[in-house]
């Protein structure tokens, strides 16, 4: 039909512009681009004009911009590619951000959640699980409870929700751990040398979140200026294990049962160089980029089997195709939630994630670049390269008056044909060739 009507090849063309968006926001609306005289400010002729009814698809397609892989791959790819330049930036300088972060003490780690109970899991030592037998990788077993009756769903679910305030204690601890060691008050501390990390939640098998971070020591001033000669990667790894011991919140009381929440025993911190080898794997800047990147378009759902999006009612379980151990996790969230002095975590809303609210993706101001600045680079050369194309005379720059309202999501079917025989994104980045430690 759209071939008959002589539109294919112009839809074709709006639906390359989503770069593979499956889920895009339709919008109605219009955008008029006029000429301007810099110098008398007289408006004058239409440069461009853009109504939406024009269009192949009778509205603007915008991309979704979902970070989730499960939801949008295409968009998914750009956050984890933008993720991925935002952590090497901070690596190794570029983005804004000055080369010599490259010379500075910076590790790598990865703080877990403490046990609830035994679970299914592949021990390092090659031995057997716990039930008896060796399971696969793929195995659906590995992260659930071996005594579902006996496991702690109730403080699983509440270490996710107070995972963030947990992290914020650490990175206070850990100031002071650093400080202590180079012979200095708080106070002075921040004269001398600053704190700055990146750092991506993921998901275990068993559903507790844990943190991957880039932790890096600078100069009072952040990475433009160097930090002092005390400032070593094994001064810092000894700070950062001190502080995750430490570092406790204090939880609800839950019928007489009071809640302390601490980082979990499992705890792994590498020196990151330009060609580290352990145990004949190399922890490089490219390999632990990588590698933070890739958690930062997975939630939950990735590893855990749990749901991608919200619940508005519990019954929705029922049709829901989730394994039991994460069923019972957001049963239990749910639960909690409507307990009027546990409001404030809000996790019928966050049932889905099993508890867990915080960003996924964080970074102190002046670790490197923002999301927010890579998005306005790509933006702006867009609108360079369009403007390119418009024969404006010097002193003369451009006006633009637009108006859009929300229409929709999603593609017809029709369109979703089309989208899928278009040209594939290009590949990603590589892949670590590393793996941290405690990810059941």
């Amino acid at each position: 039909m759209l071939a008959s009507l002589g539109t294919m090849s112009e839809l074709a063309r709006q639906l390359s512009g989503l770069g593979g968006c499956t889920h895009p926001v339709r919008l109605d609306g219009h955008r008029t681009e006029y000429e301007v005289n810099t110098a008398t400010g007289e408006i004058g002729n239409v440069l461009h004009h853009l109504d939406s009814a024009n269009l192949p698809a009778g509205q603007l397609l915008v991309r979704c911009n979902n970070r989730r892989a499960t939801r949008c791959a295409a968009c998914a790819e750009t956050y984890r590619r933008d993720t991925y330049h935002l952590i090497t930036a901070g690596l190794r300088g570029g983005k804004g951000t000055p080369e010599q972060v490259g010379k500075h003490p910076r590790v790598f780690a990865t703080f877990t959640a403490p046990s609830f109970g035994p679970v299914h899991n592949r021990p390092s030592s090659g031995r057997n699980c716990r039930c008896g037998i060796r399971h696969s990788e793929s195995d659906s077993a590995l992260g659930t409870p071996l005594d579902p009756e006996r496991y702690d769903y109730e403080a699983a679910v509440l270490w996710n929700a107070h995972a963030g305030a947990l992290w914020r204690r650490f990175s206070i601890y850990l100031r002071r751990e650093v400080a202590k060691r180079a012979g200095l008050t708080q106070r002075a501390f921040a004269d001398h040398a600053r704190i700055s990390f990146a750092k991506v939640a993921e998901y275990q098998k068993r559903g507790a979140v844990h943190f991957h971070a880039v932790i890096r020591l600078d100069g009072p001033e952040g990475g433009d200026t160097s930090p002092p000669a005390w400032a070593t990667a094994e001064l810092l790894t000894d700070a950062i294990r001190a502080a995750t011991t430490a570092a406790r919140v204090t939880g609800p009381e839950i019928d007489g049962r009071p809640h302390t929440f601490t980082f979990g025993r499992q705890l792994d911190v590498r020196t990151i160089r330009s060609a580290d080898f352990d145990d004949g794997q190399e922890l490089t800047e490219r390999a632990v980029a990588a590698y933070i990147a890739k958690y930062a378009t997975k939630g939950a759902e990735t590893a855990t089997g749990t749901l991608d999006r919200p619940l508005r009612f519990l019954a929705e379980l029922a049709q829901a195709r989730i394994s039991d151990h994460a069923r019972h996790m957001i049963r239990t969230a749910w639960t909690l939630g409507a307990r009027p002095e546990l409001a404030e975590l809000r996790l019928r809303a966050w049932a889905h994630m099993l508890g867990f609210r915080g960003h996924f993706s964080t970074k102190s101001r002046r670790y490197s670049t923002t999301l927010g600045a890579l998005r306005d680079a790509r933006a702006k050369w867009r609108r360079a390269q369009a403007a390119s194309a418009t024969d404006l005379q010097e002193g003369e720059t451009t006006l633009v008056l637009a108006h859009w309202v929300f229409a929709g999501t999603g593609l017809s079917n029709g369109e979703a044909w089309l989208a899928a025989s278009l040209e594939p994104a290009p590949g990603t980045e590589g892949e670590p060739t590393w793996t941290p430690v405690a990810t059941s």
